[in-house]
């Protein structure tokens, strides 16, 4: 089992400039090598394969939380599935994975949601997308200074908050404060318990 984003930017064609494709280049070039497991294309549109579906969740939070901290967004969905042929462009490769990631792409400004996932499971996608849809009602409103906390928390997940803190130039007590404010264990949380329900799904 593998699992695909499939994401644009929102509102891009208002963004006045066009330093937000830099910018989305460098929040994903950690996650791999571009174009076999990320690309931009068509200017706003992305596609990253997650080849651990585990972190799949976790990966679009950060994709999130690195554009609030830029003051823009992404709509985006994670098909989970197989891969059946790998091509040099992910955006040429082929399987479940990425027609439940594309199909489900396509519904997503119809349904104004900016984050959804689809196995393939009815009973799972529901209950996921229900939890997530229920996240994204702080998520979907993070200012800059919750989203830089959540995407440095994310990216540095052993470190105390007086270390965060350093990394952010701002003390303890404010470091605490924003996590309240992003709701960011409430988010780990629901990320701990995808991860489970991966497990099991891939273990079925």
């Amino acid at each position: 089992m593998t699992s695909v984003i499939t994401g644009d930017i929102i509102d891009s064609r208002k963004n006045e400039s066009q330093h937000w494709v830099e910018d989305l280049k460098k929040i994903l070039s950690p996650i791999g090598k571009t174009p076999a497991q990320w690309e931009v294309y068509r200017g706003d549109e992305f596609q990253i394969e997650i080849e651990n579906p585990e972190d799949a969740f976790l990966t679009a939070v950060l994709i999130k939380a690195h554009l609030r901290s830029i003051k823009s967004d992404a709509r985006m969905s994670i098909g989970f599935g197989n891969k059946t042929h790998s091509a040099a462009k992910i955006s040429e490769s082929n399987g479940t994975a990425f027609i439940n990631s594309g199909e489900l792409f396509e519904t997503l400004k119809k349904q104004k949601v900016t984050l959804a996932m689809r196995t393939g499971d009815a009973v799972f996608d529901e209950k996921m997308n229900l939890m997530i849809q229920l996240a994204l009602t702080f998520m979907d409103s993070w200012l800059v200074q919750s989203a830089e906390f959540v995407a440095k928390a994310i990216e540095n997940p052993t470190l105390s908050q007086e270390e965060l803190g350093q990394i952010l130039g701002i003390n303890q007590a404010a470091v605490s404060r924003r996590q309240k404010r992003a709701q960011f264990d409430l988010v780990m949380n629901l990320d701990r318990y995808f991860k489970t329900q991966i497990k099991q799904l891939k273990a079925s």
